[in-house]
């Protein structure tokens, strides 16, 4: 049985013999579709109302309807990822996604002034009334505000410099530069061209190195192609690595061969010396943590003695036995930063902050370095805020 065999599955069902059933995860998200879509009923209906559309509150509840329906059909066609003919994903997923974000969006000022509200009426003595132009308010603005987020902020990169001091490293290794990408994402909602949109930008930097971080993928196998064609144009004068991550293992041989044949390298729990005019520095990868392929031991096992290393760790969570173990330098990737942030405190203010402690940018520990990139694609709603892709170039100094 290869590790693909043996991989948990995934996806919007589960197989048990020849009866499908539904998948803890769907089960959820229906649940969270469910609950987000009821202030939005609400909405609808006040909108309906104020418009003087006959039965209000059955448009409202058949926009609700409509909407839960178009969450399963969104969910199937993409766990896993299919192909699907553009029209479909523009004007029929998009849209869809823009209106399931503003839901989200709602849920939390609807719940406060749903209680709030009838505590201001009671003290003042007015008579009860739910706050329904209120639900309309934040409803509209949500669909403005996703509406960036997924049509404008997700397709606008930075191509963003850091600079990293490594104790030990050779001096013929001062200013070499590492062009780092992850969270690629490719899909049916992230095309094959941005993703050689971020490789252009990359080439266009001069890397001596470029390093892609896991999380390739969407889900399913129908973008392999377009991910070795991505990958494939990336330039660096010492080569192209790339380590796998929790995304990547749907179908991972046709991936991996097709990623080498396109001139990049994979590396499995391995790693590979780096030679500059005579100076030595020690590059190497783990597999992904997640699904327990990871071994940092055989990663390692090779290392010249007090050979300053650098690690590509799709899971950031490895950071601190990589320290451990004398790696100075670990790029990570998995978070996307949150991927949905508040704007300019998205180092304190994420997603992701709330459930991974390196959830962003660089961190520095006794000798050891971790930079976690912020990723370029999205999974889950194609949706970014405050959280920006980017294309990061990492500069190399001798300490």
């Amino acid at each position: 049985m290869t590790q693909a065999d043996s991989a948990p599955p995934t996806g919007a069902a589960r197989v048990i013999g020849k009866r499908p059933r539904m998948s803890k995860f769907l089960r959820f998200l229906i649940f969270v579709t469910l609950v987000i879509h009821v202030p939005v009923i609400a909405a609808i209906a006040r909108g309906a109302e104020r418009l003087a559309i006959p039965a209000p509150w059955l448009v409202g509840v058949a926009w609700g309807a409509f909407g839960i329906a178009m969450f399963l059909g969104r969910a199937r066609a993409a766990m896993p990822d299919r192909r699907r003919h553009g029209a479909l994903v523009w004007l029929v997923d998009i849209p869809y996604f823009i209106h399931w974000c503003a839901c989200l969006f709602t849920i939390v000022p609807a719940t406060l002034a749903s209680v709030i509200t009838p505590i201001l009426q009671l003290v003042r003595g007015d008579a009860f009334a739910m706050p329904l132009d209120f639900y309309l308010a934040t409803y509209a603005l949500g669909i403005l505000v996703c509406g960036y987020g997924i049509l404008v902020r997700r397709r606008w990169f930075y191509v963003r410099e850091v600079e990293i001091a490594i104790a030990g490293l050779d001096p013929s290794f001062d200013g070499y530069r590492i062009a780092h990408l992850s969270d690629l994402h490719i899909g049916s909602t992230t095309p094959r061209a941005w993703g050689e949109r971020w490789s252009r930008a990359a080439n266009a930097a001069s890397p001596d190195l470029a390093v892609v971080t896991g999380d390739m993928v969407t889900s399913g196998t129908d973008f392999h192609h377009d991910i070795a064609a991505v990958v494939g144009t990336l330039r660096a004068k010492d080569g192209v690595f790339v380590s796998m991550g929790n995304h990547d293992y749907f179908g991972e041989g046709e991936l991996i061969a097709l990623l080498e044949a396109a001139g990049a390298r994979v590396l499995r729990n391995e790693g590979v010396v780096l030679d500059r005019n005579g100076g030595k520095m020690y590059l190497a990868a783990i597999d992904d943590t997640w699904t327990k392929r990871d071994d940092m031991e055989r990663a390692l096992a090779e290392r010249p003695a007090a050979m300053p290393t650098i690690l590509l760790a799709h899971d950031p969570a490895r950071f601190r036995e990589a320290k451990k173990r004398g790696v100075a330098l670990t790029l990570s990737g998995h978070t996307h930063g949150g991927q949905i942030a508040v704007p300019f405190l998205y180092r304190w203010l994420s997603l992701s902050h709330l459930t991974h402690p390196f959830h962003v940018g660089l961190y520095e520990e006794d000798a050891a370095q971790l930079y976690v990139h912020p990723g370029l694609g999205t999974t889950g709603p194609p949706m970014r805020l405050g959280s920006a892709p980017a294309v990061v170039m990492i500069t190399l100094r001798a300490a």
